[in-house]
């Protein structure tokens, strides 16, 4: 690498999603109509979970979680595109920078560990239903969730803090929307050997090792869906899942694409959609997925607006 293109920086550019200047107002308008629906549709769900009893589950604590996992991700991401376009300024220091980066890849952590979660809790209604508020008790509920929560805000801080190390840039201009790992390291002129193992491993431990243990349970879920004997009740059991195998599905497809593809197809752009993606569009999406596919929230949500109505 040649010394005269390497610098130290405080500061580094937010390229954003697009350069085109033409469709800066369009991306704008965009993203804050998309970051609207995600946080209205995600306090929206959040609220029912909290308010209605009958929704004083297992698995809408889960959702409770997820859904405060979604607007904290949408919000930490979305809010620098939406900043750089009202404040015409593009600059983030290191620190924020670092900071942002270890909020949104702790949030993708938690989201997928809570997932896993949220697999046993189904594993648990269809295949031991008579066991299920035994098995998944509150107590046990609270230890899932704040296991999701510590292992994936812990297991950041290797990343983290190397590249918190590193005083060498070959550029301060981040071409992404928010400060995410890849482009960081693309930039950097030091040694990101130890970087890179430790995202491989890392991406083993909370990619592979969830998808697994999240997957593993819906084979022993299909199996017994196949035992019933009536088209009814494999219906019915089936869809109680269908909403979680739905958001899991869009998820990890999403993640793949823009982490574990081959170097062959690998490009900044590329990465920068599918991040957009899973920041925007996946949070927004989840609180639908889960609200047009379950009766119990559509119940709800029409017990709440009918009390609005009669107050």
């Amino acid at each position: 690498m040649n010394p005269i293109n390497q610098t130290r920086v405080d500061n580094f550019i937010i390229k954003g999603i697009s350069d085109v200047q033409e469709l800066q107002l369009i991306v704008f308008l965009l993203v804050l109509l998309i970051y609207l629906f995600t946080l209205c549709g995600n306090m929206t769900m959040l609220l029912l979970v909290c308010c209605d009893c009958q929704l004083h589950t297992p698995m809408y604590f889960f959702l409770a979680n997820l859904s405060i996992i979604d607007v904290s991700s949408s919000t930490i991401t979305l809010h620098r595109s939406l900043t750089n376009f009202i404040f015409r300024d593009k600059t983030i220091s290191v620190f924020t920078c670092m900071a942002q980066m270890y909020i949104f890849l702790s949030l993708t952590s938690d989201e997928l560990l809570l997932l896993t979660a949220m697999s046993y809790d189904r594993y648990t209604a269809i295949c031991n239903p008579l066991r299920y508020h035994t098995v998944m008790s509150r107590r046990v509920n609270a230890l899932l969730v704040t296991v999701c929560w510590l292992v994936g805000f812990i297991q950041v801080v290797p990343i983290v803090v190397s590249l918190s190390g590193y005083n060498c840039y070959i550029s301060n201009e981040i071409n992404h929307f928010f400060c995410d790992i890849t482009p960081l390291a693309k930039l950097s002129c030091n040694d990101v050997s130890f970087l890179e193992l430790y995202i491989f491993i890392n991406g083993i431990f909370l990619v592979i090792f969830p998808f697994s243990l999240t997957f593993i349970p819906y084979i022993f879920i299909i199996l017994a869906i196949l035992k019933i004997r009536t088209s009814t009740g494999r219906r019915k059991a089936f869809y109680t899942c269908s909403s979680h195998l739905t958001v899991i599905i869009l998820l990890y497809v999403t993640l793949i694409c823009q982490y574990l593809r081959p170097n062959s197809m690998d490009s900044l752009e590329s990465k920068k959609l599918f991040s957009l993606f899973n920041t925007a569009a996946v949070p927004m999406l989840n609180p639908l997925i889960y609200s047009l596919k379950n009766k119990d929230v559509k119940f709800a949500l029409k017990r709440r607006l009918n009390l609005l109505w009669k107050h």
